[in-house]
């Protein structure tokens, strides 16, 4: 009888696990979507090209600077013109959409002050590393519901298999 009951708990517990693991899988993949603008530095009225690599549909581009461009599917690049009255020295965000991925890219506006110095052209130090293996991406929010749920899947079976196991003592 005891067997049965350390089964149930064992396959409540991976049932828990099978459950949860979908989710943590999907959260912060970008099944290999990169995107790049070039140049990075341009004048009001030029042009830039816009490329995405690894979505398998259209991408659409878009930013405070010029209107919005896609990207057919079977195609990596596009052109954009940057609007005339951009302001010198700015920098603007480009955000490239891929289905429910995303990535964004400065542009800097030639001429005048950076209006963010604090996101130099090139960086003053190296790569941050240290980040790979277990500990990429660590969520505490996902971390403890998934706990909470393997918790409460092991309680409910060994409140089960007592209840059962005192009424056929009774």
């Amino acid at each position: 009888m005891r067997a049965i009951r350390v089964a149930s708990a064992a396959l409540l517990g991976v049932s828990a696990l099978a459950v949860t693991a979908p989710a943590a899988q999907a959260q912060g993949d970008n099944s290999g979507f990169w995107a790049t603008v070039r140049p990075t530095t341009v004048a009001p009225g030029e042009h830039v090209r816009l490329r995405a690599t690894g979505c398998e549909q259209s991408v659409t581009v878009s930013s405070g600077v010029f209107d919005t461009v896609t990207i057919p599917r079977w195609r990596t690049t596009a052109w954009a013109r940057v609007d005339r009255d951009a302001r010198r020295g700015a920098v603007y965000e480009v955000s490239f959409y891929c289905g429910t991925f995303w990535q964004s890219v400065d542009l800097t506006i030639a001429g005048g002050r950076p209006d963010r110095p604090d996101r130099p052209e090139q960086p003053e130090h190296g790569v941050r590393a240290g980040e790979g293996g277990t500990l990429a991406g660590l969520n505490l929010k996902e971390i403890g519901l998934g706990a909470a749920l393997i918790t409460a899947a092991l309680g409910t079976a060994y409140h089960l298999s007592r209840r059962r196991t005192e009424e056929d003592g009774s």
